[in-house]
């Protein structure tokens, strides 16, 4: 079933189907160390039994219910191709069985026949390949002496009434002894495939069978069973057992992308496919990484895989990893849930993207991104992220622009709420302040915001007193820029006029002084715009005449409150 966000979903059977093949690979081409030139007859049948489970465990159930199961059609069959898979178990179990045979020649066979399975050398049995050969050959030769008492048996002593025993029993010794035409046709009989020919053919035919002789024993066994060219399961078994690489991952890619690009990465360090680019400028291994990639992007939530795969090939891989790093925060914009997503959850998402960019060394990417997301939290008004992101992405236009939106905020909301979104951008003060920049242009700007922010919120508090000191300590500190020199004048006026106590000493009420006479000196001179243009435009926001006229009277009540100011300094 296909998702509506993401890659489809697959059946169990196409997961079976991937195990199978990789775990074929694996025995195939990723044997223990120490084991790479050992036969591989037993590893080849217990990759067969564990993934393709013959005879059932039904038929065993029902056979064994059975007081004659001998007579059962389905009987030797059992037994036969239990042996043929090296299921001692249940082979001795139904030779057990047959000493309840009328039989007196079956009883005294399938007696001696028991042993024999059972003792069957293994290749884990031994210190050494020698000494398991040694233990095979004589093996052998007690399976060639059960023969020859079989031989004995009289023509007519064959048959028990319901099958002729001794045909069958015949079959199953002669897998023992390793006859070639016999396992062939008894795999024929039983309905199997090239598959099963050829895990037997490791374990009965020539014990000491290698993982290179694979590709002639397959190309014997293919031309009495041929594979199933409609399964690209069976077609990626051939090619893995006929030692054909290039045509494993053609199939592997059909089946599934996963596949193909494990299978090639695992294929170069085993020195199985060419590593050299093709005329397109990609190797073959890179090829299938990013194809699987490229699947893995159509579905977004899956960015820190993707770019995994996708920085491991090359130049290129790089490119579009690269590419896919800088949607992340554009993919967060363009959600439609983006709005109701917590700034938190998306700062974590920024900051493994982060992450991701310095683990694989892509600075100007990081950067980008930082930069991108910056953006993005302009949009959503959460200057404070907003900034360090400039700040990280050392994006100092970009840091005045978030500067500005906040210093917006006091043109359009007033001090309460331009307050509130300077203290979000505070701590990014002491980051910049700690980075060698000579941008300072930018952190006079943002310091100018965070102490203006700072004295509303001493205004708010009720410390009149230190409100006063600070407004003075700005200007003084030269963080003011001359567009707001009108804004902190007018500031002034309430704590000019509070009664309680004088908050400004006369030298600090001397310096509003002279900075109010600036601003009439220079607008007097053709810099109104410069000086007038921020108070206008809050005078507009307050519905009032806002014209330079108008502003410069208003400031007059800056100039009348600082003559009342001296006047009481004296007085006192």
């Amino acid at each position: 079933m296909a998702r509506s966000d993401g890659p489809p979903q697959f059946s169990s059977e196409h997961y079976r189907s991937l195990y199978t093949c990789f775990s074929l690979f694996v025995v195939l081409y990723l044997a223990e160390p120490g084991y790479e030139d050992a036969p591989v007859g037993d590893d080849l049948m217990e990759w067969l039994n564990s993934n393709f489970i013959e005879p059932s465990t039904e038929e065993g159930d029902h056979l064994s219910s059975l007081d004659r199961p001998w007579e059962d059609e389905n009987f030797w069959s059992y037994l036969t191709r239990a042996t043929l898979r090296g299921l001692s178990k249940a082979s001795l179990f139904f030779l057990e069985v047959l000493s309840q045979h009328p039989s007196e020649d079956l009883q005294s066979l399938s007696k001696s026949l028991g042993p024999l399975i059972e003792s069957q050398p293994r290749l884990h049995q031994y210190s050494s390949e020698r000494d398991f050969a040694y233990a095979s050959r004589r093996w052998s030769d007690r399976v060639k002496a059960l023969r020859i008492e079989m031989e004995r048996v009289p023509e007519d002593e064959r048959f028990d009434g319901f099958d002729n025993w001794w045909d069958s029993l015949s079959d199953v010794i002669g897998i023992l002894e390793g006859r070639t035409e016999v396992v062939m046709r008894v795999c024929k009989e039983l309905g199997s495939d090239w598959k099963e020919v050829c895990a037997a053919w490791g374990v009965f035919v020539n014990v000491r069978l290698r993982r290179q002789d694979l590709p002639d024993v397959v190309s014997q066994v293919l031309d009495e069973l041929p594979p199933d060219p409609t399964s690209l399961e069976d077609m990626i078994h051939i090619a893995l057992v006929s030692g054909e690489s290039n045509k494993v991952l053609e199939h592997a890619s059909k089946l599934d992308r996963w596949l193909s690009a494990h299978l090639a990465d695992f294929m170069v360090p085993l020195q199985l496919i060419e590593t050299e680019p093709d005329e397109t400028g990609i190797s073959l291994r890179d090829f299938h990484i990013l194809e699987y990639a490229e699947y893995l992007h159509s579905d977004p939530a899956l960015w820190r895989v993707t770019v995994d795969y996708m920085y491991s090939c090359g130049d290129m891989g790089k490119l579009q990893a690269d590419e896919c790093l800088l949607r992340v925060p554009l993919r967060l914009q363009e959600n439609g849930s983006y709005w109701e997503t917590k700034s938190g959850d998306i700062a974590f998402i920024l900051k493994d993207v982060s992450q991701t960019c310095l683990t694989h060394h892509r600075e100007l990417v990081r950067r980008t991104v930082c930069k991108i997301a910056a953006q993005n939290m302009v949009s959503r008004k959460d200057y404070g992220l907003a900034a360090a992101y400039s700040i990280s992405a050392e994006d100092w236009p970009g840091l005045g622009r978030v500067v500005e939106r906040v210093l917006e905020e006091y043109v359009s909301n007033g001090p309460s709420i331009f307050a509130s979104y300077a203290s979000a951008i505070a701590p990014s003060v002491p980051e910049l302040r700690n980075r060698a920049t000579n941008q300072s242009i930018f952190t006079h700007r943002l310091l100018f915001v965070v102490r203006y922010a700072h004295y509303h919120q001493l205004i708010e508090m009720h410390k009149l007193q230190d409100a006063a000191a600070d407004l003075v300590a700005i200007f003084r500190e030269d963080l003011v820029p001359k567009s707001w020199w009108p804004v902190l004048l007018s500031d002034s006026i309430p704590l000019l006029q509070e009664e309680s106590a004088l908050l400004f000493p006369s030298a600090s009420a001397s310096e509003l002084l002279r900075n109010l006479e600036e601003v009439f000196v220079m607008t007097s001179q053709g810099a109104g715009e410069r000086y007038l243009s921020v108070f206008r435009r809050i005078l507009r926001a307050k519905g009032k005449p806002s014209q330079e006229r108008d502003a410069l009277e208003q400031l007059k009540l800056v100039r009348l409150a600082l003559a009342r100011y001296f006047g009481r300094c004296t007085s006192s």
